[in-house]
């Protein structure tokens, strides 16, 4: 037998209830699922997927950068106050 030990998570009770009924779907325990996720993370030395912060997609991105060449550009019309800009779109 092999040599265990316990292992205390503390976890939203709602998640864990998601996590159960979704493992019990594929026919296996909460525990048995963690050990899979560790066992996966050892053998590819990290994470078993891809751990990142949200990027913004392509899209995003250049119109972030098409704003930055507006603000930058003093031929744009520009507004001291916002009423002034949503008086200047019903023009």
């Amino acid at each position: 037998m092999a040599n265990t030990t316990n292992f205390s998570v503390r976890i939203d009770s709602d998640i864990k209830k998601q996590c159960e009924a979704v493992y019990g779907e594929l026919g296996i325990n909460l525990t048995t699922a963690i050990n899979v996720f560790l066992r996966q993370s050892l053998r590819v030395g990290g994470f078993p997927f891809d751990v990142r912060l949200k990027q913004p997609n392509k899209e995003t991105i250049e119109a972030m950068l098409e704003a930055e060449r507006i603000a930058r550009d003093p031929s744009v019309k520009r507004y001291s106050h916002v009423e002034e800009a949503l008086k200047a779109l019903k023009e």
